[in-house]
């Protein structure tokens, strides 16, 4: 088992990394606010582990509610059942919430904690590679809304990480792929010696070798609570975290949510992303290719699906977190191992990296 430190002062918290934490009570219980707690899981996981959870958290007063499965339920409708399910067992400020699943249950159980009697405490228990490698880290909370993903949402800290890796075994092909675009991000912006390890060792995880997992996991989660600890509510460089998501989410918004998994089209992003760096002259043209290279050989996709024009990827990047006075910015790479938030791009440029996609 590894610990991290995300470094918040008083909100400081650990991330544990490890094989078989999820059902030990030493992961949870030092970090419970009160002896009320409530599991929120997804009707593909909780058959799995919820029953495992729930045995940590023996002799509490434990309520558990399962969603549906997917992005498409990431929606203010979907939170309403969980608020549901606080007032009707009566949960009051000393309550946790469990959030027991991939991102999408992390984000809605942490931004319903955020949000109940003005904030409770949450615990994230994570159990695909993209929760366990990003959004289970930070604090980011939200939902989606039909014009824009992750435009409703809240900055809440959990109390905890806890990141059992043998939960990666039964996450399907599809879904551990994509948790690695999160994890080859970290080796572009800030760890060119990660980058150059996930090269060396990606078959090995793809194959699931357990240490290799375990090292991309830890590696991941320590480039996180670096950038977390140094910008929490992303007022700079925290924004350096969303390489590909601009143009990733423009997908995920434009094909429906749910279509494509958050991870394919960070991927699909990221290599865009990488083509306007190079049109900049930031990258070379070996650079961009050892970029989409490797996002290939993981089995991921290196430019969106057909249909989203230049026009319509315009329209759904104006509406971004990072669009300040009107201007949009975006993420891009000045060398490998080093990006930039950056307005200061000719639109030109933007709109031939759009039309060659």
């Amino acid at each position: 088992m590894k610990a991290l430190q995300v470094d918040l002062g008083a909100r400081s918290y650990p991330i544990y990394v490890g094989a078989g934490l999820l059902g030990e009570a030493r992961w949870l219980v030092p970090y419970l606010a009160g002896r009320q707690v409530l599991i929120i899981s997804n009707d593909v996981v909780a058959p799995l582990y919820l029953e495992r959870a729930r045995a940590a958290l023996e002799g509490l007063a434990v309520d558990t509610l399962v969603l549906p499965d997917g992005e498409v339920y990431k929606t203010l409708e979907t939170l309403e059942r969980v608020f549901d399910a606080l007032l009707e067992h009566r949960h009051g400020r000393d309550t946790t919430l469990v959030a027991l699943g991939g991102g999408v249950v992390g984000d809605l159980a942490g931004f319903a904690a955020a949000t109940y009697q003005r904030g409770v405490a949450f615990i994230q228990m994570p159990t695909t590679l993209l929760a366990q490698v990003d959004s289970s880290v930070g604090g980011k909370t939200g939902v989606n809304h039909p014009l824009g993903k992750n435009m409703i949402g809240a900055f809440h800290q959990p109390r905890c990480v806890v990141a059992d890796t043998d939960t990666l075994r039964t996450l399907d092909d599809r879904q551990l792929r994509a948790g690695l675009a999160e994890v080859i991000k970290y080796g572009l912006i800030r760890d060119r010696q990660f980058l150059d390890w996930i090269e060396a060792n990606l078959a090995r995880i793809l194959e699931r070798d357990t240490e290799a997992l375990a090292y991309a996991i830890e590696q991941s989660c320590r480039n996180k609570a670096e950038v977390v600890a140094g910008d929490e509510r992303e007022s700079g460089s925290r924004a350096l975290l969303n390489l590909g998501h601009t143009f990733g989410h423009a997908i995920e918004t434009g094909v429906g949510y749910g279509e494509w998994l958050h991870g394919e089209a960070v991927a699909a992003g990221t290599c865009m992303a990488a083509d306007l760096s190079q049109r900049l002259g930031w990258l070379s043209v070996r650079d961009l290719q050892r970029i989409t290279h490797l996002m290939g050989r993981a089995g991921l996709p290196i430019g969106p699906p057909p249909g989203l024009g230049p026009e319509r990827f315009l329209e759904l990047m104006a509406v971004d977190k990072k669009v300040k006075a009107g201007r949009l910015r975006l993420v891009l790479l000045r060398r490998l191992g080093e990006a930039v938030v950056t307005g200061d791009f000719d639109p030109a440029l933007l709109r031939r990296t759009l039309e060659a996609a």
